[in-house]
């Protein structure tokens, strides 16, 4: 794992929650992105070398809408950038972690992502991102 590539905050309303951040962060959001095939739509501010992903969800269906159900808003998961994310997805399966999907799939911010079970990882949601070249 090369570093923190991003942490994402569960929220309810993208556009209420993007205001608060840009009043926090004094700047506005570098990009929005609705990912249909999550059920989400994401907002991203640049901080330093250091990302905030604000995500909320476009229907029931979503992680983020069964997240928010049982959660408040707020810490979401944390994310890890890597070179190779089928070998670094592979190497966690072989030191017994649980990966919740079993192929990388297409994220957010042109990346590849993969979710470890925070069963695994002391409650923690962790995803693994490669930027797709």
């Amino acid at each position: 794992m090369q570093k923190i590539e991003h942490i994402g905050i569960a929220v309810s309303d993208i556009d209420t929650s993007n205001k608060v951040f840009e009043k926090i962060f004094g700047k506005e959001n570098y990009k929005s992105e609705k990912i249909e095939l999550e059920g989400v739509i994401t907002s991203f501010f640049q901080i330093g070398e250091n990302k905030i992903e604000l995500v909320a969800a476009t229907n029931s269906d979503s992680p983020i809408s069964k997240f928010l159900s049982k959660n408040r808003e707020g810490m979401h998961h944390i994310a890890f950038a890597v070179d190779n994310i089928q070998a670094e997805m592979e190497r966690l399966k072989n030191e017994g972690i649980t990966l919740l999907n079993d192929f990388p799939k297409k994220g957010a911010d042109n990346k590849l992502i993969c979710f470890l079970h925070p069963k695994d990882t002391n409650g923690v949601l962790i995803e693994l991102c490669q930027e797709i070249m």
